[in-house]
């Protein structure tokens, strides 16, 4: 399963049923799960972990040092959980001191030509579409959606089930369950459609809406909407973790509907 073109370091550890094509480079330092398919051309450097029944495409380089002035050479990781699929031309570097490892979670998609920069954190059942720039220090949630050429500025946040629309500039964190776009990037909604399909109830949903109406559209003081919400709203776990999410927010949320341009 592994071409006589490619060439593998002896050092590797590769898992059962694993297959590597032709001019693929793989180092020591790096450990591949079983049943993982590796195509032509691409390059996992030292530190890579990949997970199992995983899907990697010709051009791929995985573990490539950070693109940090500051990284002096340490010993970190980037680590690919199971069954994600990363296609043509993406770059996945690990990771720095900061917290030592890049991470994808399990069952996610990383389109062509995506940039995943050091110390970045992404949860499972995310989609990242082509030519999307994670700038390092980022945290993506579980179940994001992010589309094409958007670029996410460093130690940014995505709350779980956000729908980031293709083009998107993001240099504020995103809360969980909303769809964003515009420019500047601006809440436009609940992401009502990513959760019916992944089994939410309309009674929750439509909860999500009420929390979000409170916060960005009956008030313009977020501050003030939040004490609103956490008091005139029923006790969710949906609201704890909307709520929680902004007020862990140092670096602020982005902007409501009545603030955009």
């Amino acid at each position: 399963m592994i071409s006589n073109q490619a060439h593998v370091s002896p050092n590797a550890k590769i898992g059962k049923n694993v297959s590597i094509g032709p001019f693929t480079t793989i180092y020591d330092d790096v450990e591949i799960g079983d049943n993982t398919w590796i195509g032509p051309n691409v390059t996992i450097m030292d530190g890579a972990r990949i997970g199992t029944d995983c899907k990697i495409f010709p051009g791929a380089v995985i573990s490539a040092i950070p693109q940090d002035l500051k990284y002096a050479g340490e010993k970190t990781t980037a680590l690919i959980g199971n069954h994600t699929t990363i296609r043509e031309c993406v770059t996945i570097n690990k990771g720095t001191t900061d917290r030592m490892v890049t991470e994808v979670g399990d069952h996610c998609l990383l389109m062509a030509y995506v940039h995943v920069a050091h110390d970045v954190s992404i949860g499972n059942h995310c989609i990242i579409a082509n030519t999307a720039n994670i700038a390092g220090h980022v945290i993506i949630e579980d179940w994001v959606v992010i589309e094409g050429v958007v670029a996410i500025q460093q130690f940014v946040r995505i709350g779980q089930h956000a729908f980031l629309a293709g083009g998107s500039l993001v240099r504020k964190n995103v809360p969980p369950f909303v769809k964003a776009a515009r420019e500047p990037v601006s809440f436009v909604g609940v992401n009502s459609i990513g959760l019916r399909r992944r089994g939410f109830a309309i009674e929750s949903i439509s909860h999500i809406e009420d929390i979000y109406r409170t916060l960005y559209v009956h008030n313009t003081n977020l501050s003030e909407a939040i004490k609103i919400a956490d008091v005139e709203l029923p006790q969710t776990k949906e609201k704890e973790t909307v709520l929680n999410f902004i007020r862990e927010s140092d670096k602020g949320i982005i902007r409501g509907p009545q603030s955009s341009s």
